[in-house]
């Protein structure tokens, strides 16, 4: 058992690194775009609306039967992959586990695509901008000025600081890529049918309920990390505070309907100094958010960066976290 919690810890710790090296290389099948398939098939399937007489227990069920359905098929075949590697040889296990760790975090990717915002705005073309962030959020970009363009970068960068990075490190750590996977599964369904609308509002509730449980406790685990990420950085940045991070956590940290999203967002404005939310529109639905942070200074291109540099210190001290508990295992 000892021997594979190292093999475990060897393939966390080389995960963790391919995807800080290459993120998601493309041109490479994704687990994560089978998932969104599978996902899509099972709603053609069980999702039929007629307006005129709809079951919304029918629905509800449904919903339920197609979480059910994904996590078992993405468990099983992780399960299948992860265990024959480990049965030819166990370095071959470790290497199919770091693999698939790659595949579970997105931290590289979310840089990536949020530097592109980045570089837009500082060459001025607000409306590569406006493209370029509709690839990373849901809400509609076609009117956002400069400032909300900024906004949205900065929010969608802290809010997937737990969601896309720090949440399934600690799912793959204690459960390795089974449950990261499963993780990333939940995750995938909540962002594809998870929406409170009139198509979703009792097919997709199960994925929706199933995603704020999985993230209560990392979300909240992902906030007090950017507390003590803030204070790391600001021996090199004044722009960040700790202080000013944990009392804007703990003031606005439930703001928002759902129980996880206000929890890193809140924290980011509050280790910035700027403040996120206010007016969105989706799909043409206008969403007044509450505003998260306080106005100390006027946001600009730079926090988009300074967000980045959030979200991989909390990474690399959630990772040593995980390392140290793992370790102790062996040791004991």
């Amino acid at each position: 058992m000892k021997e594979y919690i190292s093999l475990h810890m060897i393939a966390l710790t080389a995960g963790y690194l391919l995807d800080l090296a290459i993120g998601d290389p493309h041109g490479i099948p994704h687990p994560i775009v089978a998932i969104g398939r599978l996902i899509s098939f099972l709603e053609k399937k069980l999702l039929h609306i007629d307006e005129g007489s709809r079951d919304n227990n029918r629905e509800f069920r449904r919903g339920m039967l197609t979480v059910a359905t994904v996590a078992i098929t993405v468990a099983v075949t992780v399960a299948v992959l992860l265990i024959a590697g480990y049965v030819i040889h166990p370095y071959l296990g470790a290497a199919v586990e770091t693999v698939l760790t790659c595949y579970i975090l997105a931290a590289k990717s979310l840089k990536h695509e949020s530097m592109k915002v980045y570089r837009d705005i500082e060459a001025g073309d607000i409306e590569k901008a406006r493209k370029d962030l509709s690839m990373i959020v849901g809400r509609d970009v076609e009117n956002l000025d400069k400032e909300a363009i900024i906004r949205a970068a900065v929010e969608t960068v802290a809010e997937n600081t737990s969601d896309g990075v720090t949440a399934p490190l600690i799912y793959t750590a204690i459960g390795g890529p089974i449950l990261g996977m499963l993780y990333k599964a939940v995750n995938t369904m909540d962002s594809m049918i998870g929406y409170n609308n009139d198509r979703y509002r009792y097919f997709g509730r199960p994925a929706a309920k199933t995603d704020d449980v999985v993230n209560y406790l990392p979300s909240r685990m992902s906030a007090l990390l950017m507390v003590a990420a803030a204070g790391i950085l600001k021996l090199f940045d004044r722009s960040y505070s700790a202080l000013r991070a944990f009392m804007i956590w703990r003031r606005d940290r439930r703001k928002h309907l759902s129980p996880n999203s206000a929890q890193t967002e809140s924290t980011c404005a509050g280790a910035l100094g700027i403040r996120l939310g206010g007016l969105s529109y989706y799909g043409g639905v206008a969403v007044d958010k509450p505003y998260l942070g306080d106005d100390i200074r006027a946001i600009e291109n730079k926090d988009i960066i300074r967000a980045g540099r959030l979200m991989f210190t909390s990474e690399a001290l959630m990772l040593l976290i995980c390392l140290t508990i793992l370790l102790l295992f062996v040791l004991w």
